[in-house]
């Protein structure tokens, strides 16, 4: 099979190794995928944001499926327009997209449907935004609505943090805020493989979304995740996906908008039960580059057979995976670019998700440069070797957390 994967971050690295790793697929290519990418595949320049280019070029290439990786791409239309060109796409359409791309809509159907989520109040006007949160208090957060690549939240724990929030929300062209409960508890992702009402579970992972040690500083598209969660258990997997996963994925059958890809359920283990923080259109980033890697069926044949409505039995590796990523000075508020980065010898897997080839030095190009990925018996073990391995990356412009999975540790 010609298997084309839209995208060029981290999760898209992950995606394309694990794709590649089938022996169903016979070439791929990355569109417009990164360095690393590069290595494992054939890279096209196209944009993931060009639709219309990306069409021609799977039309043009036969490819037999596409695996659409960026929100953003997702929200735009582009597994609509490549079903239209008749090509077999694992990406939900832009109507189920807005389970991310419109958390006004996620919360209504969670209302409609009694998924457990956050009690929540949506505004369109900055000032009755401001009353409310002053009658509410604090903590409570403030979530800007729309496409945000992980950030545009504020757990603020003070009111004026709060009211910083919603100013600078509705600072922005078409401000439009959701403002929510505090919930208090344990976190977890899980992400399933989603076609209609089938909904296959994968591992579970913990993201950790602060830019600093100790949830420290604001958000970010995450900074390191780890996989499995061993505070999940079983049970409470199955009553995740009872209460949240599979109800989801029914409703928005009911409501006329079926998801087809990977459905990301970001989830709170509070005292009063599982309670959904938010739903994703695509694979989390970075959970995809600690998942993938325990996967030890063919993916390639997981998504085709969830397409095709059958369901599947993944088989998984019992290790810890866990990874850290490696961020450009200033980030998550800018990004350094440019910057020269070294890979010596090193026995973690380096996922790429922002760099770029130039004269045959890899330089720094976004706000998430590089995540270094390793997997032993134990999530102890995993940690120790990660942050070992971070040694053999060099580059002054880049900064990490130093206490990733250490919560599950203690």
């Amino acid at each position: 099979m010609k298997i084309l994967v839209i995208g060029k971050g981290g999760r898209e690295h992950a995606l394309a190794s694990a794709l590649a790793a089938s022996p169903r697929c016979t070439q791929l290519f990355c569109a417009p995928g990164n360095p690393g990418m590069g290595c494992i595949g054939t890279n096209v320049n196209i944009s993931d944001s060009d639709t219309e280019a990306m069409v021609q070029f799977a039309r043009q290439e036969g490819i037999d499926l596409a695996v659409i990786g960026p929100e953003s791409a997702l929200a735009a239309g582009m597994a609509d327009a490549l079903e239209e060109a008749g090509i077999r796409v694992f990406g939900p359409s832009r109507a189920a997209a807005q389970v991310e791309s419109s958390k006004d809509f996620a919360k209504e159907i969670m209302k409609k449907y009694g998924i457990p989520t956050a009690a929540w109040h949506t505004f369109d006007d900055a000032e009755a935004a401001r009353a409310w949160v002053q009658a509410q208090g604090a903590p409570i957060v403030i979530k800007e609505d729309g496409l945000k690549a992980g950030k545009g939240v504020t757990v603020a724990m003070d009111l004026d943090t709060a009211l910083e929030a919603v100013d600078a929300a509705f600072a922005q062209e078409g401000g439009r805020v959701v403002i929510e409960e505090y919930l208090e508890g344990f976190e977890y992702s899980l992400i399933a493989l989603v076609h209609d009402g089938l909904v296959i579970p994968l591992e579970t992972a913990q993201d950790h979304k602060r830019v600093g040690d100790g949830a420290t500083g604001p958000n970010t598209g995450g900074m390191g995740s780890y996989s499995p969660v061993r505070k999940i258990t079983p049970e409470i997997l199955e009553e995740t996906m009872k209460t949240v996963m599979e109800p989801m994925a029914a409703a928005l059958v009911s409501e006329g908008v079926p998801f087809t890809g990977f459905l990301y359920g970001g989830l709170m283990l509070t005292e009063d039960g599982i309670k959904v923080i938010e739903f994703n259109a695509r694979f989390g980033d970075p959970e995809a580059e600690v998942i993938l890697p325990r996967l030890e069926s063919d993916f390639v044949e997981a998504i085709l057979s969830v397409m095709d409505g059958r369901p599947v039995s993944l088989q998984w590796s019992p290790k810890t995976c866990h990874g850290v990523v490696l961020a450009s000075t200033g980030y998550p508020a800018g990004s350094t670019k440019g910057a020269p980065i070294e890979i010596a010898d090193t026995d973690a897997q380096i996922f790429h998700m922002g760099t770029r080839n130039e004269d045959g030095q890899l330089l720094t190009d976004g706000g998430r440069v590089l995540m270094a990925v390793t997997m032993e018996d134990t999530l102890e073990e995993a940690f120790a070797h990660t942050y070992r391995e971070l040694d053999s990356i060099r580059c002054p412009e880049l900064f990490y957390r130093t206490d990733i999975g250490r919560k599950d540790m203690d």
